[in-house]
């Protein structure tokens, strides 16, 4: 599956002009408001996009709150994606208006695709314009065909949501295992599947929540008896006989179970999204997340936003954009190893600072 290698706002919300080159392992740092939200949300309004879901989404909320600072100020929304190898990438190219009723349409839109010749250049496609919904999601040209595969690779999880009545503590349809759903709500389903097919990949997960949760023996996954088209997330605890459902556990291990299954699983979507994963977490639990990032970004790609000194200790420079606003707008910064090699010897070799300890300093800026 090719990366989404660039990424080109143009008023969107707080983000003016940006140009974000990505890799493999991009790690968002900044305030409160600086707009790391704003950039996770480009994703998510480019899914309603693909799924002809413009006209809602833009009336729900109006023209003038997803533009940068309104229609006055704004006359169109631009966003750009690019996927593959360098030299050899396809992209979408979407332009949106707003409308006398406040909303967004289509001014125009652009896919384009490189052969196994790329010194011949891109093949284009115009797929219109001036209309309510992206045509992007009705082409059938192939070019239109690759690219929505391409923005169908990624995948916004958000395991905020671990309450009393949250579904990821109650019953799942057992069949309902192909894959993690953005909220965990299939989590005993997932793992349950995990253990039948993957079964070394589920002792990995288990493994590496006993790390954090010393006090966890192992599941106890099976389809209920009386409904077995349902089934619960059961654990063992050590030294004891008695089984536990999902409720009794704390809502930073549920949340960090979430994290490991997702990114231990064997078959990682192609980009994942993870907004403050560190909610909730012991720091020496962020401390495996961070690990679990890392290993994880070897085989796909990552974007995460947080808010974690601990989590930003154990990342390398180039591994970290800063988030600021200045004049009003917001603007990304990828970190420099070059730029920071003076400060990163002087404070972690004679004082043990890490990274995130010289951004707590203010040293980085994106000062949290």
């Amino acid at each position: 599956m090719r990366k989404l290698e660039k990424l080109q706002i143009e008023n969107f919300k707080s983000i003016r002009q940006q140009t974000l080159e990505l890799g493999d392992l991009n790690v968002l740092i900044g305030a409160n408001g600086a707009g790391k939200s704003n950039l996770m949300q480009v994703f998510r309004f480019l899914r309603e996009i693909r799924l002809q879901n413009l006209a809602r989404y833009s009336l729900e909320r109006g023209a003038d709150a997803l533009l940068y600072r309104g229609r006055k100020v704004s006359p169109a929304m631009r966003v750009a994606v690019e996927f593959g190898e360098k030299g050899r990438r396809n992209g979408y190219r979407l332009a949106l208006i707003p409308t006398d009723e406040n909303t967004l349409a289509v001014d125009h839109e652009t896919a384009y695709v490189y052969d196994h010749q790329p010194k011949n250049g891109p093949r284009t496609v115009e797929l219109g314009g001036a209309s309510r919904e992206a045509r992007l999601a009705t082409s059938e040209e192939k070019i239109a065909q690759i690219i929505r595969t391409d923005l169908e690779s990624y995948r916004v999880y958000h395991f905020h949501d671990t309450g009393a009545t949250a579904a990821l503590r109650g019953p799942a349809e057992v069949h309902d295992n192909r894959f993690l759903r953005p909220d965990a709500g299939n989590l005993a389903a997932f793992l349950y599947g995990l253990q039948q097919a993957h079964p070394e990949h589920f002792r990995n997960i288990q493994d590496v929540f006993r790390q954090i949760a010393p006090y966890f023996d192992g599941f106890n996954l099976a389809p209920a008896k009386i409904n077995p088209d349902k089934i619960r997330l059961e654990w063992r605890e050590k030294g004891s006989d008695s089984y536990f459902n999902g409720v009794a556990l704390s809502d930073g291990s549920l949340r960090f179970l979430c994290l490991a299954t997702l990114l231990l699983q064997p078959d990682l979507p192609a980009i994942i999204l993870l907004d403050e994963p560190e909610l909730g977490l012991h720091p020496a639990a962020i401390g495996v997340l961070a690990d679990l990032l890392i290993a994880a970004s070897m085989r796909t790609q990552l974007l995460v936003a947080t808010q974690s000194v601990t989590l930003v200790n154990h990342l390398a420079p180039e591994q970290v954009w800063t988030t600021e606003r200045k004049n009003g707008e917001t603007v990304f910064q990828r970190l420099a190893k070059s730029d920071l090699t003076t400060w990163l010897e002087s404070f972690a070799g004679a004082e043990g600072y890490g990274l995130g300890d010289m951004w707590e300093k203010n040293l980085l800026g994106a000062r949290p």
